[in-house]
């Protein structure tokens, strides 16, 4: 460990490349912004005790997992194609992806790979050997390093790569023969930096506020007024958290329902809670959100 680092500061290591926008967003709706100096791979964060730097998502992975970054985000295909060992804290759910196995349509059979020696080209060398196997495919493996997609058919057979939506598989006239795994942007730790107390507590503090935001985003804040005689048919039909909050209107017009509820269960449950009696149904967004 860096001798002038206090014993809870944490070193976290923040992906580059396609990762970065959404987890420095989160970052930032955390109270956690991230400031990009002239010193880009080493940024700084305003609030909170950090030694922060920049990386790539595979590069963070072994820097977990050899102890000398505390906490990182990186795809969880990463974690699998190293095999590493590190802790998962929180899955984002951000850019979900499939690890898959492509290959041009005028090398498939009744849509399957022949049954010859084939040559697979990757960066997973890991997933991709191990799918070989399980398939009982002979098969060479070649290691790319990106653009994988243009290899097949002149210098590969077979492709094992990442996809959002497979548009650039089609697009080089490769179609999926098989999907070896799914990741999302995660937040993971070094087994040894949860071992100390300090720095234990250090990362359940980043993991709190950053899943309140997480929380907040997939919920809303929904207010509305109601008749005594309705009141418990409305919070019925309520699906919050846990119990909705509740307080009489002046002259005791009636009550005030406050609950924080799920944003996809808006379309079906506004109209109900408008045919049960609600009024002055109104709907706010949440910036973070703890349980």
């Amino acid at each position: 460990m860096t001798p002038d680092l206090q014993a809870d500061t944490l070193r976290l290591a923040l992906p580059q490349g396609r990762m970065q926008d959404a987890v420095t967003k989160l970052m930032a709706d955390a109270g956690l912004r991230v400031q990009l100096g002239a010193r880009a791979y080493r940024p700084t964060i305003a609030a909170g005790q950090f030694s922060t730097k920049l990386l790539k998502p595979q590069s963070i992975i072994e820097m977990l997992a050899a102890g000398s970054r505390d906490v990182g985000f990186a795809g969880a295909d990463w974690v699998v194609e190293l095999g590493a060992e590190v802790v998962e804290l929180l899955d984002t759910g951000f850019d979900p992806v499939r690890v898959v196995a492509a290959a041009p349509e005028m090398l498939l059979e009744d849509g399957a790979l022949p049954r010859r020696p084939l040559v697979i080209a990757s960066e997973y060398q890991r997933l991709a050997v191990a799918w070989a196997a399980r398939e009982g495919i002979n098969a060479r493996f070649v290691r790319s390093y990106g653009a994988t997609e243009v290899l097949p058919p002149e210098d590969a057979d077979v492709i094992v790569d990442n996809t959002a939506t497979g548009a650039t598989l089609a697009a080089n006239g490769l179609t999926e023969v098989a999907t070896l795994m799914t990741s999302t942007t995660r937040l993971y730790a070094s087994p040894g930096a949860l071992e100390s107390p300090t720095r234990c507590a250090a990362i359940e503090g980043l993991v709190l506020l950053l899943r309140s935001v997480l929380e907040a985003r997939r919920r809303v804040m929904l207010e509305l007024n109601v008749q005594a005689e309705n009141l418990e048919a409305v919070c019925a039909a309520l699906p919050c958290m846990r119990e909705p909050t509740i307080a009489t209107l002046h002259g005791g017009a009636g009550f005030a329902v406050k609950a924080a509820v799920a944003r996809d269960l808006l379309p079906a449950l506004v109209p109900r809670l408008k045919a049960l009696g609600g009024s002055d149904i109104v709907i706010s967004a949440l910036a973070q959100l703890v349980a």
